[in-house]
């Protein structure tokens, strides 16, 4: 990890240490992806203007959300079957998160278990739900969050099917896995990886297992976890997992302002701007180019997050200036565990803190505080209006 500088580096150590086909299905869409590059492009059309003669000598980027102080104002996203990518590797990124003091949430697909999560990281652990077709197993994976100690339950809504990830069927990626020779043969490239999933074989879905028929495997667990989602998701659902949860109740998956209404009116206590990494639909916008319409329809009403498309600490300055109150990420902590397991994922935070504090500092803003749409360029209405 020493030589690694910055995300990009990450992304090319994961890429030579993993298979074509663990590595294409971190990085792929759907489709012809053209929402992977609006996601990203939507961050480099935003220009930061700097505002010079400010005490910038002493900076703070610390965080408050859902009432908790965390170091910086950015997260991890949930990212699913990461125990592929290396195993234990949910629990790694819970391990740097804490140990970073910023939020991670474990995916509905992950190979770490709830149990193990709130023992690691009760104060850092958020879950991500994912609704099962028998909503009784939903309903008890909540319960067991809450026994875990875990304050926060993120559930996921923008799954309604399965979507036409195009590089996964290419490769041959399935649930359960099921390697073909030429895709074994390719892997024989990446020796560290499969010598270890010769060693462990199919990750486990850990949070699935209690569910599936008594003596299942990891690939029969995986094949009932298919068989429970993707399921329709209706706002009676969110009505009552809100009941059943006492904690914050989080919807990751709101990309309409109406929605984001909606869901202030049951209660919900934050939504997260995302398309799912743009791995559902293809000409879905960017979440950074809806954020503004969300803004202005809930403002502060609810704590609003982003999630999709961070990959440089500017990324998370340019979207807490247009409203969001915290960033989460996937790829960015996913690449760095997978290329160096807590190592990685530590480095990959420690790049998003250093960036984050070098942007606050060139453009003279000494607090979260200070950020908001001043720093961004001015399209021509604000242009004529402004006063600079």
């Amino acid at each position: 990890m020493d030589g690694v500088i910055n995300i990009e580096d990450l992304r090319k150590a994961a890429k030579r240490r993993l298979p074509k086909i663990a590595f294409d299905f971190i990085e792929g869409g759907v489709d012809d992806e053209k929402g992977l590059d609006g996601c990203e492009n939507a961050f480099s059309r935003r220009e930061l203007v700097p505002r010079y003669m400010v005490d910038v000598s002493k900076r703070d980027q610390s965080a408050v959300l859902f009432g908790r102080a965390y170091s910086s104002p950015f997260g991890i996203a949930p990212t699913g079957l990461a125990g592929l990518f290396r195993p234990g590797a949910d629990l790694m990124l819970a391990e740097a998160a804490r140990d970073a003091n910023v939020p991670f949430i474990m995916s509905g697909a992950s190979t770490g278990s709830i149990e193990d999560l709130g023992k690691l990281a009760p104060d850092h652990g958020w879950y991500q739900l994912y609704t099962a077709k028998d909503r009784g197993i939903s309903e008890d994976m909540i319960r067991r969050v809450k026994d875990a100690g875990l304050k926060t339950l993120a559930m996921t809504v923008d799954v309604p099917i399965g979507s036409n990830r195009e590089r996964n069927s290419r490769n041959g990626f399935s649930r359960p896995l099921r390697m073909t020779w030429a895709t074994k043969f390719e892997a024989l490239r990446h020796p560290g990886w499969m010598m270890e999933y010769m060693r462990t074989g199919t990750p486990m879905f850990s949070n699935w297992q209690p569910y599936a028929p008594k003596g299942a495997s990891a690939d029969d667990v995986a094949a009932f976890v298919a068989t429970q989602t993707p399921t329709s998701v209706t706002w009676k659902d969110v009505e009552n997992f809100r009941r059943l949860w006492p904690g914050k109740f989080v919807i990751k998956g709101i990309m309409h302002p109406d929605d984001a209404l909606r869901a202030q009116s049951v209660g919900v206590d934050g939504i997260m701007v995302s398309n799912h990494g743009a791995r559902q639909l293809d000409r879905a916008p960017s979440p950074l180019d809806v954020l503004p319409a969300i803004v202005e329809a809930v403002g502060d009403k609810m704590t609003l997050m982003l999630d999709g498309g961070v990959r440089r600490g500017a990324d998370v300055i340019t979207a807490l200036c247009m409203g969001a109150k915290f960033i989460f990420m996937g790829r960015p902590t996913l690449y760095g565990a997978a290329a160096g397991g807590t190592a990685g994922a530590t480095k990959a935070l420690g790049i998003f803190r250093r960036e984050v504090d070098l942007v606050m500092a060139q453009i003279g803003a000494p607090d979260l505080a200070a950020l908001g749409p001043h720093y961004l360029m001015w399209d021509d209405d604000r242009r004529r209006n402004a006063r600079v």
